[in-house]
């Protein structure tokens, strides 16, 4: 017979086996009196979505080195914004970043409200930022529920139902566990649990807080859990891009309308993303070489794009809409992650 899971238990060892991370006051310093900063906390958790720790550390510190406050970030231009944004992916979230930051400092004074009811009136703030922000930056008993949450509970209580149905489940399970005192550390441990010790693979039970607790390692199965559906294939597109390459380096962009995958990001002119191969339609004329293939997964689509490029002079305008970027400019744009593959065969062709 399995034993309730503690709170207290996890405390104690968050306690002394937190992580430490550049948003975070650890429980030493809270208990002492320091306060979280709402700020750090908020712009963290958007970050964090679907993003590693490790990848989100130095945008984190390059945001707030630049943009230290809220009011700060509000105060940004947008293009500026999605810069420095550029190679985090999921891009409507640097959007929504910005559109959160304006309504903040013009509805709140540039403070963020303290409950997840004001805090889902916010653009961009779903349930889980909300309660994550409520619990961690003001210690609100707010049930905090992210993938590392979610492998937890599922494991603690054996929840056959496979994800994403189960969710509601599961964030009905993780609310019997949320303590009244310490929820914003309880949120934060039951995060650094998931994330070190009851990993999706090989869990490491012998150190876990909660192993007698656990329905799943009394199961001898913890790694079965959470059950998950199949998943559907991943359709294929194909497309073309057209890089225009001046001698001096330049690279022709233009940017992407507001709305819709990689909105307001930058880009090599491309004909649309199909299934079928499209046909040529280039943005200028020719010649253009064939420069390589690349080849780029996005959520819901694997995405193929024949690289093509033609060499123009030096002094060659822009058409209206777009821009020439330098060779010293072209680092700093807002370029995702697959127009950089498609400017990299570019620039290997072009100097071979």
């Amino acid at each position: 017979m399995t034993t309730r899971p503690d709170s207290a238990a996890l405390l104690a060892w968050y306690d002394r086996h937190h992580r430490r991370l550049p948003w975070r006051i650890g429980p030493a310093d809270r208990a002492a009196g320091a306060k979280p900063d709402p700020y750090r906390i908020w712009l963290s958790e958007v970050m964090l979505q679907q993003t590693t720790v490790t990848a989100v550390k130095p945008y984190f510190e390059a945001f707030l080195a630049r943009w230290p406050r809220v009011a700060d970030l509000a105060a940004a231009d947008e293009a500026e914004v999605m810069k420095a944004w550029a190679g985090l992916g999921y891009y409507s979230r640097a959007r929504n970043l910005k559109a959160c930051a304006d309504a903040v400092a013009e509805r709140h004074g540039g403070r963020f409200p303290d409950t997840e009811a004001a805090l889902l009136a916010l653009p961009g703030i779903g349930a889980y930022t909300a309660a994550a922000i409520a619990a961690i930056a003001f210690d609100r008993p707010a049930t905090v529920v992210d993938g590392n949450v979610e492998r937890v509970v599922s494991r603690l209580f054996t929840v056959e139902e496979p994800l994403p149905d189960a969710k509601p489940a599961l964030k009905r399970l993780a609310a019997t566990l949320t303590p009244q005192r310490r929820a914003g550390d309880f949120a934060q441990a039951m995060m650094d649990l998931g994330a070190t010790l009851c990993t999706p693979r090989k869990p490491a039970c012998p150190l876990c807080p909660w192993s007698e607790a656990c329905r799943g390692r009394a199961a001898g199965a913890p790694e079965t859990y959470p059950r998950k559906r199949a998943k559907a294939e991943r359709p294929t597109r194909r497309g073309i891009a057209y890089v225009a390459m001046r001698s001096d380096g330049a690279v022709l962009l233009r940017r992407r309308p507001p709305k819709g995958l990689l909105g307001g990001m930058s880009e090599v002119p491309s004909t649309d993303w199909t299934p079928a191969a499209p046909a040529e339609s280039p943005p200028l004329p020719g010649p253009w070489a064939a420069a390589g293939r690349i080849e780029h997964t996005f959520t819901h689509f694997h995405l193929i794009l024949e690289v093509r490029l033609a060499r123009r002079p030096a002094g060659d305008p822009a058409p209206d809409g777009f821009w020439w970027s330098t060779a010293a400019d072209l680092a700093g744009e807002a370029l995702p992650s697959v127009m950089r593959k498609v400017v990299g065969a570019a620039q290997k062709a072009f100097g071979s």
